[in-house]
């Protein structure tokens, strides 16, 4: 399996139940979303856009995927809605590594690069960094349709969080 077979798999609406640890507090905070992972072209404009701010031509890509989420936190009754476009970019010659792009919400132009290695063990790793923060992020599937996923994430000024996910798929839609 190589990150596009990965994501492939990923697509369809899942129901997300995590848990978030505050490193520092000790906090635990339990959350739920809804989870939608929708296929992208390479023509896509989001794609397109996406891929010119770091000059490469989406033509050699594969395509990229939409995230869309929907959640709450326990505790909290605002739901928390969001979205992503991820464009993984296969490099042929080490096709269980290389680099992905993102971005978050409708502002495409806050985007970061980021890494990935997928394992023989098919655990796809994604790590995005900058000055700022560090994020791991772990993904695998227990079955087709049961997925789980663990992060990491710490920033500058000391805050680490981390989180595990139990996702289960509910369908393409």
């Amino acid at each position: 399996m190589n990150i596009i077979e990965f994501f492939e798999l990923s697509t369809g609406k899942w129901f997300s139940q995590r848990t978030l640890h505050h490193l520092k507090s000790g906090e635990l905070q339990a959350g739920k979303s809804n989870l939608m992972i929708e296929p992208l072209p390479p023509t896509d404009a989001k794609i397109v856009q996406l891929c010119q701010q770091y000059n490469i031509d989406p033509a050699t890509l594969s395509g990229g995927f939409q995230l869309t989420w929907d959640g709450t936190t326990e505790g909290n009754s605002d739901s928390v809605k969001g979205s992503a476009i991820l464009v993984p970019i296969l490099n042929s010659d080490h096709p269980q590594q290389g680099q992905f792009l993102q971005s978050q919400g409708t502002n495409l132009n806050q985007s970061l690069s980021g890494r990935y290695s997928l394992g023989d063990d098919e655990v796809l790793t994604l790590i995005t960094e900058s000055p700022n923060f560090y994020v791991e992020e772990r993904l695998w599937y227990l079955m087709p349709n049961l997925r789980l996923r663990t992060s990491l994430v710490k920033n500058n000024s000391g805050l680490t969080q981390a989180s595990f996910c139990s996702e289960i798929r509910m369908g393409l839609k």
